[in-house]
């Protein structure tokens, strides 16, 4: 297969593992649909997903699509919208989530569309 033509995806991945105090999952999961607009409100944002861990209770995963590391690292964690995220959110975390960004090494779904980033 020829990878050379394939176009590149440069955005950053936000992950973050949330550990959710126990009894407090459904609280959380409304909460957070409200802070939601807050998050989605930055320039750079690209959306986001939460999913909630099937085997361990009060695990859930964070998944946000930024433009650049600076969209997320200045333009949410510096801003108005984040004082408000973080008011909503954070005490619902014990302990606090640890995030990390990733980039796009290689990436192939079902329509067979391929993604892989220049290793050069």
């Amino acid at each position: 297969m020829d990878f050379r033509n394939i176009p590149k995806k440069d955005s950053i991945l936000e992950v973050a593992i949330l550990k959710v105090k126990t009894a407090l999952e459904a609280s959380f999961e409304a909460d957070f649909i409200i802070a939601s607009q807050y998050i989605s409100s930055i320039k750079g944002y690209e959306g986001h997903t939460l999913k909630k861990c099937i085997k361990t209770a009060n695990q859930y995963i964070l998944l946000v699509n930024w433009k650049d590391l600076d969209s997320h690292e200045i333009g949410f964690r510096k801003s108005k919208a984040y004082l408000k995220w973080k008011q909503i959110l954070h005490s619902y975390y014990d302990p606090f989530p640890t995030v990390e960004h990733y980039e796009t090494v290689f990436e192939k779904d079902n329509n067979n569309s391929l993604i892989q980033k220049s290793l050069f």
